[in-house]
């Protein structure tokens, strides 16, 4: 594994998150929390722009009407993970991205395979029944590494520092992955959930992708 990946960087997430999410893929994301580790390899990411960024306003950003005390992570240093916490339950992890304190952007890790620690995140997942569903999805990858709402939220994965018991470790491939198909995002409602925004990006044919799903009038956006 460790012969194909390189540490992640400041300048290597520096672009913007639509450009830096292919770079995701086939990344490895580790995190120690209570002592233990688990390893997982990306298979699936979401960019989302903030405020300001690029040429096209990005309407399902938590980042798109200007800097909050939830999104602050977003516009700090890129390569620290943005947590939060969706429907009230599920952790989910994005990698920021772009410049730093300019615009808000990150990348949502949407789904992964787990390449160790997988006993750990079985006992965080019972509801797993194999391992391809571990990280199958963003809320599942959040519980499955442990990293938790508020607590893991800015928490540092070039560098590896601790922060509140926990530390993450970004490894990038050495070589970006070649063929990697793009589309709409899962989930997102109106014009931004539709192939006007093909800024979901996967790894073909792999068994962790999670499924895609219409958000709230995106069908009929794009039938528009």
């Amino acid at each position: 594994m460790s012969a194909v990946l390189v540490p992640a960087t400041r300048q290597a997430l520096a672009a913007l998150p639509v450009e830096a999410a292919p770079r995701l893929l086939g990344a490895v994301l580790t995190t120690t929390v209570a002592g233990e580790t688990v390893a997982v390899r990306l298979t699936e990411v979401e960019a989302y722009h903030g405020k300001g960024m690029g040429d096209v306003p990005d309407a399902a950003s938590h980042a798109r009407m200007g800097r909050t005390a939830r999104n602050a992570t977003m516009w700090g240093e890129p390569g620290h993970l943005y947590v939060y916490l969706s429907h009230g339950i599920h952790s989910c992890v994005n990698v920021v991205c772009g410049p730093e304190g300019e615009a808000g952007g990150g990348v949502l890790l949407r789904a992964g395979e787990i390449v160790a620690g997988r006993d750990a995140a079985h006992r965080r997942r019972p509801a797993a029944r194999t391992d391809r569903e571990l990280a199958r999805g963003p809320g599942r990858l959040g519980d499955a590494i442990g990293l938790r709402h508020p607590l893991h939220d800015g928490i540092d994965a070039v560098t590896g520092e601790p922060w509140h018991g926990a530390i993450a470790l970004l490894e990038l491939r050495h070589e970006p992955l070649a063929g990697v198909a793009s589309g709409p995002r899962v989930g997102v409602a109106g014009l931004a959930g539709t192939d006007a925004f093909p800024w979901r990006f996967w790894i073909p044919g792999d068994p962790t992708v999670s499924p895609f799903r219409w958000g709230r009038g995106a069908r009929e956006a794009a039938a528009e």
